[in-house]
């Protein structure tokens, strides 16, 4: 039977490997590699942080390994993609993007609850704000996925 552009055979909807390989292409793929880049780097820091001085500040230590979950739940979101993949993904970009505008804020505004910096401080500061973007493009990605099949999560 001949294929569609859609994915699917002509006529039929495209599966759910098509709705996966569509999150994850083209812009898709950069935020992949990003939020899995992320997801090592934070929870590399956060590892040694945690091992090594966790007395000297551990709140901002425990962020820095809350930001890696975070973006590692984004990268298998946008990996796994289909309906799951594309709400786990809205989900962690949420959390991300509320996470660093709360701790970018307090990490300013009370310099004593944080003596080190995490992923989030200073909104991304030591990682050239790319944490503060970066849920930003996701959500955009996101939405856009999710508009042409009707699937935009309710907000």
């Amino acid at each position: 039977m001949p294929e569609s552009g859609d994915g699917g055979a002509l006529g039929e909807p495209a599966g759910p490997e098509d709705d996966a390989a569509a999150l994850a292409a083209g812009p898709g793929r950069v935020l992949v590699a990003l939020y899995a880049l992320f997801a090592l780097a934070a929870g590399a820091r956060a590892a040694v942080q945690l091992a090594t001085r966790f007395g000297e500040a551990p709140v901002a230590y425990l962020l820095s390994a809350v930001a890696a979950v975070v973006y590692l739940v984004a990268t298998v979101g946008l990996v796994r993609g289909g309906r799951g993949g594309l709400r786990t993904a809205v989900v962690a970009c949420s959390v991300e993007l509320v996470g660093v505008l709360t701790v970018g804020t307090l990490s300013l505004t009370d310099h004593a609850a944080f003596p080190d910096a995490t992923v989030w401080s200073g909104y991304g500061r030591g990682y050239g704000f790319v944490p503060l973007v970066l849920p930003v493009l996701g959500l955009l990605w996101l939405r856009h996925q999710g508009e042409p099949a009707g699937e935009v999560p309710d907000r």
